[in-house]
């Protein structure tokens, strides 16, 4: 039994350090977002209209630009760290937000 709580720790250990040196905020992203286009894209592949199959063909093709973002994302984790590419994707995602919460701003005052 001993071995056995031994190898979990040795085990979540090595998952926190992958954790920690190796994913990155677009990485988690990605790969979230690709599991979720596969799941929409079964569901809508078996679907029974076409229109169906073509939003699943949509998702499909909407993958390439993740699968290239991912690309990206280990040069850049591999060449800087995983540290500085988060730093640099928070910067990102928080200009991001920033544009969302003041182009909202924009077209409420509009009405």
């Amino acid at each position: 039994m001993l071995k056995k709580e031994y190898i979990n720790l040795i085990l979540h250990e090595n998952m926190m350090e992958f954790i920690k040196n190796k994913v990155t905020i677009f990485f988690a992203l990605s790969i979230l977002s690709i599991l979720i286009g596969i799941f929409t894209a079964i569901v809508l592949y078996t679907g029974a209209s076409a229109a169906d199959k073509l939003a699943a063909m949509y998702i499909i093709f909407g993958g390439i630009p993740i699968f290239l973002l991912i690309v990206i994302d280990r040069i850049f984790v591999w060449k800087f760290g995983a540290k500085q590419v988060n730093r640099v994707q928070l910067y990102i995602v928080i200009i991001f937000l920033v544009l969302f919460v003041l182009n909202w701003i924009r077209l409420r005052s509009q009405v």
